[in-house]
């Protein structure tokens, strides 16, 4: 038995895995690829330039690959880039790139994107990702591995957000936001270290001790952001069981270019 419904409309030029699953009245657009095991439920629109990895699941009513909504864009072949194993709830809408940055948005592995959920052109979201519903990236926002996006929240564009951040309900992100942060509110505020998803997640006590002094001195001293960074090196050096962790931090720091959330 088929598993692309009769009612669908694919373009001869899509490439789709022998065992991919369409629902009703999609429509799949002749630049698409869709890999091995993927579902795409009814009344999806695959369009653009548009790859999707292994075992997705596509709720009903997401608009994939549509044109970049920014004014510049001159119907360039931008790419959408999609991951494996990503579960993408109803009435998303993920865009592709500009040729005035990467060309591509890209979503990695594993993610869960809820409904209602916009990701913009050129944005590149990681892995273990949560976007809870509404939850709106613009264009060029960077998002790390095992972040969480509250509901409702809405991200300024060209913001990067760390990986393993929690941001709460409806925060407005306008500044980039360290890795391992809590934030919430309007204006954003960290309200502390993500210890608990650090849990989950394996890290050692040691592990997020070290991380805990890493947020004091960013944030509980009153140090300069040049002040800190010298002494969250300094912890990467004399504890080297978290030295990738705070690495990772100081890192961020530095190349952070809408200045930190503090």
């Amino acid at each position: 038995m088929s598993l692309i419904h009769p009612t669908a409309l694919i373009d001869p030029g899509a490439r789709l895995d022998a065992d991919v699953a369409v629902g009703p009245y999609s429509v799949i657009g002749p630049h698409a690829v869709v890999g091995a095991r993927t579902s795409i439920g009814a009344h999806c629109v695959i369009e653009g330039h548009t790859r999707i990895g292994e075992d997705c699941r596509i709720f009903h009513f997401c608009s994939l690959g549509a044109a970049p909504q920014d004014k510049k864009y001159a119907s360039e072949p931008t790419r959408l880039e999609i991951g494996a194993r990503n579960t993408i709830r109803e009435f998303c809408t993920f865009n592709t790139g500009t040729a005035q940055d990467r060309g591509v948005t890209t979503i990695g592995d594993d993610n869960w994107i809820m409904a209602y959920v916009h990701i913009a052109h050129d944005c590149v979201v990681g892995n273990q990702t949560i976007l809870a519903n509404n939850a709106t990236l613009a264009g060029h926002v960077h998002v790390g591995d095992w972040a969480i996006v509250g509901g409702l929240t809405g991200v300024h564009q060209f913001t990067h957000i760390g990986a393993h951040v929690m941001a709460g309900f409806g925060s407005h992100i306008a500044q980039d936001v360290p890795p391992f942060m809590m934030v919430d509110g309007h204006p954003l505020a960290v309200r502390g270290l993500n210890v608990e998803g650090l849990r989950r997640r394996g890290y050692s006590a040691e592990r997020i001790a070290t991380l805990k002094q890493a947020y004091r001195v960013l944030y509980r001293e009153g140090l300069t952001l040049q002040a800190a960074l010298a002494q969250i090196d300094e912890l990467a050096n004399t504890h080297p069981e978290a030295e990738e962790d705070v690495t990772l931090l100081g890192d961020f720091l530095r190349g952070a270019t809408r200045g930190i959330v503090r």
